[in-house]
């Protein structure tokens, strides 16, 4: 289980370059919709805030559907036919689905877009796997941290960029958007090697495990492995409390405007960045994989409780450090599970872990958006606003009291 593929020197930092280009297009193609989708599709239903708040929120439902279903696909591909063709025919759909939706006349069209986004952007789950390919089971954790920093970097700018462009023209991110896409498939092509052997490859693409729940059937292979899933499946839905609430939630309570919004929505992602970036190493170093995990976890129950009783925005500022340190959980815990299983399972676990982000990006928005309203239509009895954010960090806690169980990992 801890043999990796030959790639040393420079094409090992090609292919480490590409793989993690490839998370921040990711996690820009996620971004950039956000200040950008909404105005668009209210520029197809008249002008409407509430039809285009109907609309986006389907939109969105829809794009998380698309990975929960097509994540375990692109995974099982890349086990069974190697990493570099599954991975440049997803950055190739992903730019031409930006071009599809800079020209959509139509807000029909436009959701087809977003079904389209939502397949390409299954990519993740390979560029992961890729990662568990060229690196060593006690590298994993500091390399699954630089991938997460990636996406948060990539969720830190997409908004900028989306914002600062759609100022011009509300397609012209798009456009932008697939040029960047351009450049990752040419250098993916020229420059990016095979990760994954021929004699390594699973020997047969198997259609039961390639649906969400048969993708699932891998995690009861491994001892630990289910317990392990059910964290990360209590993680990401408590991480949702923030795409899903962060902006009406403190417009609520402390009247922040957009600009205050997105400088907050920044010191978060920096925060992230920061933490897996450069501490993630020496933290797995000192205390190991489940180490990591454990801190991650309560670090973030802290930070979501303090942000759900944070009556002023001093208060919430307090929050901000403590929550950076969540970061430590995810990179930990894709540790821990690539060392459960072999070379040729490693796109079916992170295709399986990603439908888990996937059936989360399902679900979450729904829970705390109308726990939000429930609670502020009770705030002069209740005065909790904050209760999604704390339901948040009682998840946390729950995942932190599974993840207690799991066995140290030893290099």
């Amino acid at each position: 289980m801890g043999e990796t593929t030959e790639l040393t020197g420079g094409k090992r930092k090609a292919a480490i370059g590409l793989i993690w280009a490839t998370a921040l297009m990711d996690a820009i193609s996620l971004g950039i919709m956000i200040p950008v989708m909404p105005n668009l599709v209210r520029q197809f239903v008249e002008g409407s805030y509430t039809s285009a708040s109907d609309y986006t929120g389907v939109f969105g439902t829809a794009w998380a559907l698309m990975q929960f279903l097509c994540s375990p696909i692109v995974g099982l591909l890349s086990d069974r036919f190697g990493r570099r063709p599954v991975l440049l025919i997803s950055i190739a759909g992903l730019g031409v689905d930006f071009l599809f939706m800079a020209l959509a006349p139509s807000l029909a069209l436009l959701f087809v877009g977003r079904l389209i986004s939502g397949m390409t952007a299954a990519s993740f789950s390979t560029a992961s796997a890729y990662v568990a390919d060229i690196t060593e089971p006690k590298d994993r954790a500091r390399a699954f941290g630089m991938m997460g920093a990636a996406w948060g970097f990539g969720l830190v700018i997409g908004p900028g960029i989306g914002g600062t462009l759609g100022e011009i023209n509300l397609r012209l991110p798009f456009y932008v958007a697939a040029a960047m896409a351009l450049v990752n498939w040419l250098y993916g092509y020229f420059v990016l090697p095979e990760s994954l052997p021929v004699e390594r490859r699973a020997k047969e693409f198997d259609w039961k495990k390639a649906n969400p729940l048969g993708s699932l059937r891998l995690l009861r292979s491994a001892p630990g492995l289910v317990r392990l899933a059910i964290v990360n499946f209590l993680f990401h839905l408590a991480h949702n409390v923030l795409p899903a609430l962060f902006v009406l939630y403190t417009g609520y309570r402390y009247h922040w405007g957009p600009r205050k919004v997105g400088l907050m929505l920044m010191a978060t992602g920096v925060g992230n960045i920061v933490v897996q970036a450069f501490l993630v190493r020496r933290v797995v170093k000192k205390i190991g994989e489940r180490g990591s995990l454990l801190m991650g976890l309560t670090m973030g129950a802290i930070g979501f409780a303090v942000y759900g009783m944070a009556s002023t925005p001093f208060a919430y500022y307090c929050g901000m450090p403590i929550f950076a340190f969540m970061g430590l959980a995810q990179p930990g815990l894709q540790g821990i599970m690539s060392r459960s299983i072999g070379q040729s399972e490693q796109g079916q676990l992170q295709g399986a872990n990603s439908s888990i982000m996937g059936l989360t990006g399902m679900i979450g928005p729904a829970l705390f958006t109308r726990t939000f309203a429930w609670a502020v239509a009770r705030n002069d009895t209740l005065h909790l606003p904050g209760l999604p954010v704390l339901i948040a960090s009682g998840l946390l806690v729950a995942a932190l009291a599974i993840a207690f169980g799991v066995k140290r990992v030893e290099d």
